[in-house]
């Protein structure tokens, strides 16, 4: 299966390099690799916020643009919301992620 490599950077700067199948959503591939900072505690389905993450430029510009449920649930994040601030769970890997730089927040609740 093909894999992308993705660096997780967190709100103390350590970092935390993965792997991650093409396919998958970048809150699966965070909880199957235990990156500490994302909950996810509805598991994927758009019903929380604890799966916020921070993807900056350039990199926000390869991702579609967020639906009005994700806007509406990235309301009720625990961190201060930023221009590039997403719910992981709706970020689905493609090729063109491959080396994402993903923000995580100092908490998530």
């Amino acid at each position: 299966m093909p894999m992308i490599h993705i660096q997780f950077i967190a709100a103390d700067q350590s970092v935390q390099d993965i792997q991650a199948p093409l396919g998958q959503s970048l809150m699966k591939a965070a909880v199957d690799a235990g990156v500490r900072g994302i909950e996810a505690d509805c598991g994927g389905s758009l019903s929380c916020a604890t799966c916020h993450v921070m993807i900056d430029a350039p990199w926000a510009d390869c991702l579609p643009p967020p639906v009005a449920d994700e806007r509406d649930m990235l309301d009720f994040a625990a961190s201060p919301l930023v221009p590039g601030s997403r719910l992981s769970c709706q970020i689905a890997l493609t090729p063109d992620l491959d080396g994402l730089q993903v923000r995580l927040p100092a908490s998530q609740y």
